[in-house]
């Protein structure tokens, strides 16, 4: 029963990592399509919360649900094909972890162009002074 348990948290977090990394991907693109600095500053405001939220915790879960998966089934940890999922699985975090950073930086942009009552279809930080100030 547990490894039923385990093997069905482990899929939940999968679909959950992949579900907000394309729904996150695809709401922020179209915020700066919009080319709105409110909408910018809206969207990923709603955005970095989702990210610490939901991605965070599926990020977390996953190997913690893969490695008792393995040990319920009594695969090693360094068995081939769980060695490299595991590898790859820290390699994919070096990618995101950037990204977090990018969206918080938009984030914290989009709202300083807001406060600065930057005209709202003036999507460059440059255009309005606002990148020389923050620098």
């Amino acid at each position: 029963m547990l490894y039923f348990a385990l093997k069905y948290l482990h899929v939940i977090g999968a679909a959950v990592l992949l579900g907000t990394g394309a729904g996150i991907a695809f709401f922020m693109l179209l915020a700066h399509l919009r080319g709105d600095v409110r909408i910018i500053a809206g969207v990923a405001r709603i955005v970095v919360i989702a990210d610490f939220v939901f991605t965070a915790t599926a990020v977390l879960a996953q190997p913690a649900t893969g490695a008792l998966l393995a040990w319920q089934a009594g695969y090693s940890l360094f068995e081939g094909w769980i060695f490299w999922s595991i590898v790859l699985y820290f390699v994919t975090g070096a990618f995101w972890l950037p990204v977090v950073w990018m969206q918080i930086r938009m984030r914290d942009l989009a709202e300083a162009s807001v406060r600065a009552q930057v005209p709202p279809y003036c999507v460059s930080p440059a255009q309005s002074g606002i990148y020389l100030q923050q620098g």
